[in-house]
């Protein structure tokens, strides 16, 4: 197999994986997409591949940056399934609100998902998130303070944490970025 056709395999193990995490149907995502729930299934099964406005549609009724449907990027073919390569993360998200995501795992088969997460210094969520998630999160360097279901935490290098099914919200005020990992399950990304 090529590095183009292993690419469009991760794609449509990808695009299904997020639609069974959203616990939606074929059905449910080609009647958004006003396409043909065997046109999807070919999609996910890598049997068609969809052109750039309908990876456009399928993230936006996923609710995904398109950047993880379009950044796939080919591992060597002994590697592919295995290894992450630290030049070849996957972005994930836009960057807006001083948050560089990177995806860690290789792919979004699994029942969780690794990011690697890097908080611009005076960085800050703007809205609290509430995901149905089991998150945990371990700080490799600088501070995050957090505030978890109500609770207000300051998390350095060695601390680790955990949100699950609870409204959470991040920010860095200090001058230093910070850089954690984090595991989420069932991936959402």
């Amino acid at each position: 197999m090529n590095d183009q056709a292993l690419a469009a395999a991760t794609l449509g193990a990808d695009i299904r994986a997020l639609r069974k995490a959203r616990g939606l149907t074929l059905s449910d995502i080609a009647a958004m997409l006003n396409r043909s729930v065997g046109w999807l299934s070919q999609v996910e099964r890598d049997m068609s591949e969809p052109s750039i406005s309908d990876l456009r549609q399928i993230a936006e009724a996923l609710g995904v940056p398109m950047s993880m449907l379009f950044a796939h990027t080919g591992a060597p073919a002994d590697e592919h399934g295995y290894v992450v390569r630290a030049g070849s993360r996957r972005p994930m998200g836009s960057g807006e609100e001083g948050l560089i995501e990177e995806l860690l795992s290789p792919d979004l088969t699994d029942d969780f998902e690794m990011v690697h997460s890097t908080f611009r210094p005076h960085s800050k969520m703007q809205k609290p998130a509430h995901r149905p998630t089991q998150e945990v999160g371990y700080v490799i360097s600088g501070k995050l303070d957090l505030l978890i279901g109500g609770r207000s935490f300051t998390v350095g290098p060695g601390d680790s944490f955990r949100i699950k099914h609870e409204p959470y919200q991040w920010s860095n005020p200090y001058d230093e970025p910070a850089v954690a990992v984090w595991v989420i399950a069932p991936p959402v990304y």
